[in-house]
């Protein structure tokens, strides 16, 4: 296993709870399964290090809308970040675990929220990220 921390944008810590093996093109998808099942997900994904930036991160290394540190959807990714950034309390530069990060979000987001937290994902409307919200939830029950 790798010990370089992943280098997260801020929505895509909410991205990767609701992932489920879709993308915008097949190396996307491939590299997201990668770092989503095959480390967060791991049996020790939850100590996993990943570190807040503000550019193209981790998961958009193979994203067919990356144009170098910036998106095709720059000005709906800035909204993004800057809304999840504000609900989870992320600060550029900062290292947290997969683990803390679960935490905050289950602390910080509850089912519902994510229709103002993520408004204009493409991906809200399939529903995958509010039910594994959920899922968060109940497994703290």
């Amino acid at each position: 296993m790798s010990t370089a921390p992943l280098r997260y944008r801020p929505h895509h810590f909410l991205c990767s709870l609701g992932f489920e093996g879709k993308g915008y093109s097949d190396a996307f998808t491939t590299n997201m399964a990668a770092i989503v099942v095959g480390r967060l997900r791991a049996a020790e994904g939850d100590q996993t290090e990943i570190e807040v930036v503000r550019t193209t991160d981790d998961i958009c290394a193979p994203c067919p809308k990356r144009r170098g540190t910036l998106c095709t959807s720059q000005d709906k990714i800035d909204r993004l970040d800057t809304a999840h950034a504000s609900a989870l309390e992320l600060i550029d530069g900062e290292r947290l675990t997969w683990g803390a990060a679960k935490s905050r979000i289950r602390e910080r987001v509850k089912p519902g929220d994510l229709a103002q937290i993520c408004a204009g994902c493409d991906w809200l409307p399939l529903g995958v990220c509010e039910a594994a919200l959920t899922r968060l939830h109940d497994e703290a029950d």
